[in-house]
């Protein structure tokens, strides 16, 4: 529809007679009546200029001037309208008629919807009724839905099913709180569910609280169970690999072909169901809570809660007590700790996400930090070697078990590497300490073993036997005590070192422990031996024992080696390839210098015997002199008591060195002060005494080679080419060089002069030639005369 046009503005009437202001007051006025415009502006004004007369004159003006316009309008419509009266004047007739006839319709409507008017309002009254009902019953059926969650959340709080308790309540808050009509149980309700959720928090954080504190000492047993099935395990394969070794050495030896394989899955299986199926490692409550907070939307606060008590009990258990010494408790520390990350891992892996891999690793940080703190302090404070390597191995178990759970434990073993040297220290200076206890408490006296397993247990367990048929019993050994006593302490040093630097992460540690081997046996037995040597060794029996020892730790050096590289898993014949000389060489040197030095006063004893010869004499002692009767006498007891326990090479060497020294004390005494003059008698009697010495040697050959026995004699060369010079036609012949380097070369001409000058016949000296100047000189007189005047010149 179109808006109807605007009336045309027109102007409005003027008066004469006002001044130009008002004029312009009066032509606004008169304008915006004429326009319809609002007159409320110029009404105040007038009013407020107290002249309203201007304004009351202007609007019956304008009212005049539309009395005219009605008028003419009204005049334009007025026979429409007498028409319009005259249409309803015809219409009265039929209205009045139509009147009645609905006045008698609502007369007899009246009449019949009466009855029906009364049953319509009973039957709203039943409808409002039935409503009613039906509210109620639907209120009371949803009362009693609630309530029967009310009871059922009763029934599971009484019997400890929180999770069941939290759900009922939870139904009721989402499902049936808002559309519960009973404010009072609404107001119950809604005070009473917070307070269920309060009481079910706090009494499943009790059970938590109650949980960690028995997963404390669960943890405890758990960590030694671990580490004893490590242990069991790690023996095992000790087991099976030494089988498979001595297999390894017998198939290489071409004695049999047997083959040992080791069941490593099999011993990981079986760990893993020890861990398994102890009834202990119960982590049912922590789930249990677990699930309950994250049922009550407090996941996030219940993770930190329990990352935060279980990094405290860990501190705690990282903590030694001062109370208890270290080596008491140590098991109990790192068996503790290895409880604690078994569950950890257990935790982790099933735990739906309560705690993180980045947590457990902090935590495993945190506690390998602590440990090897731990370590460094205690192991700085330990002077007994046994001590540390008991903690060394409780700890490489403790890695062992779990390294199975996938945990690092480099920075452990680092820190047993770190501990290597002085623990070897330690262990050496204990073994220094039980050999000079064992070194003292020998009475050098052979060994008697009365039963086979003493001559298992003290021969055969280091190899010492020189056949493989077992003696008859009882059986009397070369040795004394001290060689099973100082090879079960050498043994045992290798097993301790073999048993610190295995499942220590480093795989070749032969030469590791080979080093530490020879100082035992170079720095440490060699030493004590020396000292016992020195100081303890007085007679010929105990120095000949000493020496008997030595060349059966000969023996047992090479076992301890060989024992070493099969304890170390390296192959014997890479260990023999590398084998170094005797590490007992100085003791032994010793041991026969004593024996030697020893028989040397002894015969020096027998020696004194020579003085009572009577170099002058010109009767030949057909049988030897005393001296030398005397001295093969003690020889040959000498050797039959030394071929039972001394080899055969160390009787030589002994005999050689006495046999020289005889030598030299009877050149000696040629040549001293003591004896005077010599005849030719004493000279023959003194080869008779070689020749005794020389059958002597011969008595030996069943104990030398032909080689040995031609070394034996050389022991006397010089007495024997001293008395075949005296002896012979032509003594001068030692000052031709061809002839001396042939028959003489073991002769000083200074020792030929001193013997030669007593020789010579007095008859033969200046002096006495005035008798005899005449007569005709001696040849062998005369060619010694040459052979003092030649060896004088050359001096």
């Amino acid at each position: 529809m179109h808006s109807p046009k605007p009336p045309r503005r027109k102007p409005g009437p003027t008066t004469a007679g006002a001044d130009s202001g008002e004029k312009l007051d009066e032509l606004l006025i008169s304008s915006a009546i004429c326009n319809g415009e609002d007159l409320g502006p110029f009404v105040r004004k007038t009013f407020g200029t107290g002249k309203p007369e201007t304004l009351l004159h202007h609007l019956k003006l304008f009212a005049r001037s539309k009395e005219s316009e009605i008028e003419e309008v009204c005049k334009a419509h007025y026979q429409d309208f007498i028409h319009a009266v005259d249409d309803l004047k015809s219409l009265l007739s039929d209205v009045d008629s139509l009147k009645s006839s609905l006045s008698d319709s609502n007369s007899k409507l009246q009449s019949i919807a009466a009855p029906l008017l009364s049953s319509l309002d009973s039957l709203v009254e039943a409808q409002t009724v039935s409503r009613n009902v039906d509210l109620a019953i639907r209120a009371v059926t949803h009362c009693v839905r609630v309530m029967e969650l009310v009871s059922r959340a009763n029934h599971h709080l009484q019997s400890g099913s929180f999770y069941l308790a939290l759900k009922c309540v939870d139904s009721i808050e989402s499902d049936f709180l808002e559309k519960t009509q009973s404010s009072t149980l609404k107001r119950m309700l809604e005070k009473r569910i917070p307070q269920i959720r309060g009481y079910v928090e706090r009494k499943v954080s009790k059970e938590l609280g109650d949980w960690l504190v028995e997963i404390r000492v669960v943890s405890r047993n758990l960590g030694q169970l671990a580490i004893g099935e490590a242990s069991a395990a790690r023996q095992r394969e000790e087991e099976l690999r030494m089988k498979q070794k001595e297999a390894e050495e017998q198939s290489r030896l071409s004695l049999r072909d047997c083959v040992y394989a080791l069941k490593e899955e099999e011993d990981d299986d079986e760990y893993e169901s020890g861990l398994e199926g102890s009834d202990a490692f119960d982590l049912t409550p922590l789930y249990r809570a677990y699930h309950i907070h994250q049922t009550l939307s407090l996941e996030d606060r219940f993770k930190r809660y329990y990352f935060d008590n279980r990094e405290l009990q860990l501190k705690s258990d990282s903590q030694v007590s001062s109370m208890t010494p270290f080596l008491e408790s140590h098991q109990t520390f790192f068996a503790q700790i290895a409880g604690f990350f078994i569950v950890e891992d257990r935790v982790l892996r099933t735990g739906g996400g309560l705690i993180s891999r980045q947590e457990v690793e902090f935590l495993w940080d945190l506690a390998v930090g602590n440990m090897c703190a731990v370590l460094e302090d205690q192991f700085s404070r330990m002077q007994t070697a046994n001590h540390l390597l008991l903690i060394k191995d409780y700890v490489s178990l403790l890695g062992v078990s779990l390294r199975r759970y996938g945990y690092t434990v480099d920075a452990l073993l680092e820190v047993l590497s770190k501990h290597r040297d002085k623990y070897h220290e330690l262990l050496l200076s204990d073994c220094r300490k039980q050999m000079i206890e064992a070194l003292a408490a020998d009475k050098f006296e052979q060994m008697l073993m009365k039963k086979e397993y003493e001559y298992s247990m003290n021969v055969l367990s280091f190899q010492l036997q020189t056949s493989d048929i077992a003696p008859a019993f009882p059986y009397i050994a070369p040795f004394s005590t001290t060689v099973p006593d100082c090879c079960r302490i050498v043994r045992s040093f290798i097993e301790d070192s073999v048993s610190f630097m295995s499942h220590g992460g480093q795989l070749d540690f032969y030469d590791v422990v080979k080093k530490y081997l020879d100082r035992l046996l170079g720095e440490v037995l060699d030493e004590a031996l020396l000292k016992l040597i020195n100081t303890s060794v007085h007679g010929v029996s105990q120095a000949m024992q000493v020496a008997a020892n030595m060349s059966v730790f000969e023996r047992a050096c090479d076992f301890f080696f060989r024992h070493a590289a099969q304890l170390s898993g390296v192959p014997l014949r890479m260990a023999e390839r590398g084998r170094r000389h005797f590490p007992l060489t100085k003791s032994q040197n010793a041991a026969e210098d004593t024996l030697s030095g020893l028989l040397k006063n002894k015969i020096d004893g027998f020696m004194t015997l020579i003085e009572n010869v009577n170099w002058t004499s010109d009767d030949v002692p057909q049988g030897g002199n005393e001296y030398m009767n005397e001295l093969i006498i003690y020889l040959e007891t000498l050797v039959s008591t030394a071929q039972q326990i001394l080899p055969a090479k160390v009787l030589k060497r002994v005999l050689r060195d006495v046999l020289a020294h005889i030598s030299e004390r009877i050149v000696g005494t040629l040549c001293g002060d003591v004896v005077k003059r010599l005849s030719m008698a004493a000279i023959k009697g003194v080869d008779v005494d070689i020749q005794l010495l020389e059958s002597f040697t011969e008595q030996l050959k069943p104990l030398l080679t032909d080689k040995e026995a031609k070394e034996m004699k050389t022991a006397f060369v010089e007495i024997r080419q001293l008395i075949n010079l005296l002896l012979s036609s032509h003594p001068e012949n030692f000052v031709n060089p061809v002839i001396r380097e042939r028959s003489y070369n073991a002769l000083d001409y200074r020792k030929v002069a001193a013997v030669s000058e007593k020789l010579r016949d007095p008859s033969d000296s200046i002096f006495g030639t005035f008798g005899t100047r005449g007569s005709r000189q001696n040849p062998k007189n005369k060619s010694l005369d040459t052979l003092i005047k030649r060896l004088k010149d050359v001096s």
